[in-house]
């Protein structure tokens, strides 16, 4: 009978000091995360059309040069196609015509930059959010990744 007793006894005081360490202080649980919603909210206020990264200045673009082009569709095949594919839904989404929906100096910021895009700009979230999957860092320059725009140029006039 006493053994009994003893177990329900440590039953009892595990259960509420289980219950005393969940329960906390509900008001500074709150107080944190609306502290860090206004924080991520203000960040995404203050991202530009560029979104984030070494890219602030609007890419220009004169005629198609093949020979960038082809470069960057040697980077795209070695770094970015197992998870892209030009024109269809794979891992990440379809390129064809990503520079018509997507600013290209966010663009370039997007390779370059993929962590804290997907941290701090709006639709960097939301296509995290709608494939799932967070694009990798392929640590590539500024010049490989102006490169793959290129090619995603060429492929857009080549494919019309």
């Amino acid at each position: 009978m006493k053994k009994i007793n003893l177990k329900y006894g440590f039953v009892l005081i595990a259960t509420a000091l289980i219950m005393t360490s969940c329960g906390g202080d509900k008001g500074q649980n709150s107080s944190t995360t609306e502290t860090s919603t206004t924080n991520e909210l203000a960040t995404e206020s203050e991202t530009s059309e560029f979104g984030v990264g070494p890219i602030q200045h609007q890419v220009s673009f004169d005629g198609i040069d093949a020979d960038l082009a082809a470069n960057g569709e040697q980077v795209f095949t070695q770094k970015c196609m197992a998870c892209h594919k030009m024109d269809k839904r794979h891992v990440g989404p379809a390129l064809v015509g990503v520079l018509d929906r997507r600013n290209p100096s966010w663009v370039m910021n997007m390779i370059l930059n993929p962590d804290k895009m997907v941290q701090q700009d709006p639709t960097a979230k939301a296509l995290l959010a709608e494939y799932l999957s967070p694009m990798a860092n392929q640590n590539l320059t500024e010049e490989q990744a102006r490169a793959v725009l290129e090619y995603f140029r060429k492929y857009d006039a080549d494919n019309q």
